[in-house]
């Protein structure tokens, strides 16, 4: 698989100030309420987060979940979350400094052991999409769901960094297909935030962020066999 885009010295820097950024407060916020509209979170859920930053999101699901598992490759980032953790006493987050695109870290994550994983802002900084799809998938249990909140295709301005290496956004339907060859079934789509900013041309835009969902078969159960002769 093609490596992550390494950003996570970026997001070192940016770690100690990342909450203070109203419009990431409301991301956060409006991915967390589509995402629990659209899954069922119950006491026996096991979660998974990856690119979970200062934990906006996964401090939310927490509360709703047996254990939410926090991946991210910036151990700063974690840092604010385990700072969270420990003032709020949540017992229930396991954070971990992992990048999951590089085949021996991803290998230390139990395979079909998640009922949900999910993610915000995090996919369009994967290089190799389509096979990162399908390494998320050996991951989910029988029956579990793959919600990921991001940017549909925009302009290309978006960010401030132009030398950022991401995608710019996705398509709906281009991501509803490596869903499907990921193996995974009823991939939909629901519009969970707009962003309004100034992007880097200086000029005024929107930028939909969606959030997608897809979930992985049930096991299949042996038929029995006929009887007849």
């Amino acid at each position: 698989m093609t490596n992550h885009w390494h950003s996570s010295e970026k997001f070192n820097r940016q770690a100690e100030g990342w909450d203070d950024n109203p419009r990431r407060l409301a991301i956060a916020e409006a991915v967390f309420k589509a995402l629990a509209e659209a899954v069922q979170f119950t006491e026996r859920t096991e979660a998974l987060e990856f690119g979970c930053g200062t934990g906006l999101v996964t401090m939310q699901v927490a509360p709703r979940v047996r254990k939410v598992t926090a991946i991210d490759t910036s151990h700063r980032m974690l840092g604010v979350l385990e700072g969270k953790i420990m003032a709020t006493g949540t017992k229930n987050i396991d954070s971990r400094c992992l990048d999951l695109t590089v085949p021996d870290e991803m290998r230390r994550l139990p395979k079909g052991h998640f009922n949900v994983i999910y993610a915000s802002m995090t996919l369009h900084h994967i290089d190799d999409t389509s096979s990162f799809l399908q390494e998320l998938s050996e991951l989910l249990a029988p029956g579990g769901t793959l919600a990921m909140a991001d940017l549909d295709l925009e302009d290309g301005f978006f960010h401030d960094d132009a030398d950022e290496k991401v995608h710019p956004g996705f398509e709906r339907p281009a991501l509803a297909a490596m869903l499907l060859a990921a193996g995974l079934q009823n991939p939909t789509f629901r519009t969970a935030a707009t962003i309004e900013k100034k992007n880097r041309t200086g000029r005024e835009a929107s930028y939909p962020i969606f959030l997608a969902t897809a979930t992985k078969p049930e096991a299949s159960k042996e038929q029995p066999e006929s009887a007849a002769e």
